[in-house]
């Protein structure tokens, strides 16, 4: 019987830090704010509209049904999901010159993802650039595939220069102000 315990006690998992991030690097639920989330169900949503060509109403309906939207922004929640489906077109036309295959082959996560990013860039202008990548990251490492968050990164990072160029400006120059210190 002692061998049955020391076998089973080898197989358990390392227990996670306590950092506010999984052992796949993704936040953990607790450390995620309402906009986080918001991007999250929306993220939800717009798969449900890629692959199964379901309506906004319904997808909108079902989804704040759904456990814990309430902790969600359901403003930016409504801006995302409506927004992406209404111009997903002209959201398509800004990513797919970015890519490196055609916009078939990216996965239904990446791509609803590169809307959400590329939705935010162009109308969610009190949402940093930086902040915009760095939240595609963490729901392409969340829900993406293996390296699907090194891809939206690329993507992200060349299509912030047309869409906030005046912020990536101000940010250089204010880089440029700071005191550099010596290591």
């Amino acid at each position: 019987m002692t061998e049955i315990k020391s076998a089973a006690a080898g197989k358990r998992p390392p227990p996670q830090s306590r950092t506010g991030l999984t052992s796949t690097g993704a936040r953990k639920a607790g450390s995620k704010n309402n906009r986080s989330r918001a991007r999250e169900f929306a993220l939800q949503g717009l798969y449900q509209s890629l692959v199964g060509r379901n309506p906004a109403s319904e997808i909108d309906a079902f989804t704040r049904d759904l456990s814990g939207f309430s902790k969600a922004d359901a403003v930016h929640f409504d801006a995302l999901l409506q927004g992406c489906i209404a111009q997903a077109s002209e959201l398509d036309a800004l990513i797919v010159p970015l890519l490196d295959r055609p916009l078939t082959e990216i996965s239904p996560i990446e791509h609803g993802i590169m809307w959400i990013g590329a939705y935010e860039m162009a109308h969610c202008l009190d949402v940093p650039w930086r902040v915009v990548i760095n939240e595609c990251v963490e729901l392409a490492k969340e829900f993406g595939g293996t390296d699907g968050h090194k891809y939206v990164n690329g993507v992200m990072n060349g299509l912030a220069p047309s869409l906030r160029a005046l912020e990536i400006e101000a940010d250089r120059k204010n880089a440029n102000k700071r005191p550099r210190t010596s290591a």
